[in-house]
C-alpha cells in the first residue's frame, strides 16, 4: 500500500465496492500519519496521561485486522502479534494489544506486520459475501458488519492519528 496517495472511495458504487473502499481510504490514512516520521517522533506520546503513540496505533491496527479477519471471519488459531495488554485478554473481545512499544520496535517492523494483515484480510474476504457468518460471542457475525465495525476502529484511531501527529511535528492534513 503507498503511502503516498490515498484512494478516494468511489461516490458510486455497490455497497461491497463501498465498504471496502472506505476501509482502504483509512487504512491509507493512517499509514500517512505514519510516513516521513524519525523512528522518534513515531514513539512521541499524544499527551499525558496518554500513552498512545503513532507506532503503537500501527501495531494495534495489525492485531486489530488480525483479529477480526484472521480470528473472528477465517475462525483461523493465530497468536497475537504483540503483548496481550495489561490485565491479559487475547484480541478476542476488543482487547486488541500493540499499544506497548518494545525496545526494538521499528516503523518498518510494524508496517511490514500491517501490510501482512492487510493482506491476509483481503484474502479472507475475497470468497466471502458481505452476509456470510461466523461464530462470535456466542452468536453470528456477518462480514458487513465485520467491515462496518473496521471502518469505525480506523476512523476513530485515525483521530488520534491525526492529533498526535500534529503534536509531533505540527503537519495537519495528510
Amino acid at each position: 500500500m503507498s503511502t503516498s496517495e490515498r484512494p478516494m472511495p468511489p461516490l458510486l458504487a455497490d455497497e461491497r465496492t463501498s465498504l471496502e473502499s472506505w476501509l482502504d481510504f483509512y487504512r491509507a490514512t493512517l499509514a500517512q500519519k505514519c510516513a516521513d516520521l524519525p523512528e522518534k517522533g513515531l514513539r512521541e506520546a499524544a499527551a499525558a496521561p496518554s500513552p498512545i503513540t503513532l507506532l503503537g496505533l500501527l501495531q494495534h491496527l495489525a492485531e486489530v485486522e488480525r483479529n477480526w479477519f484472521r480470528r473472528v471471519l477465517a475462525q483461523e488459531d493465530v497468536p497475537p502479534l504483540f503483548a496481550p495488554p495489561a490485565g491479559g485478554g487475547d484480541g478476542t473481545q476488543g482487547h486488541a494489544g500493540g499499544w506497548e512499544l518494545a525496545e526494538d520496535s521499528t516503523h518498518e517492523q510494524a508496517l511490514a506486520r500491517w501490510e501482512a494483515e492487510v493482506a491476509s484480510a483481503r484474502q479472507n474476504c475475497a470468497a466471502r459475501a458481505l452476509d456470510d457468518t461466523s461464530p462470535f460471542m456466542g452468536g453470528q457475525v456477518t462480514l458487513r458488519w465485520i467491515y462496518t465495525h473496521m471502518i469505525g476502529e480506523y476512523a476513530r484511531h485515525c483521530g488520534h492519528a491525526d492529533l498526535i501527529r500534529e503534536r509531533v511535528d505540527g503537519r495537519t492534513g495528510i
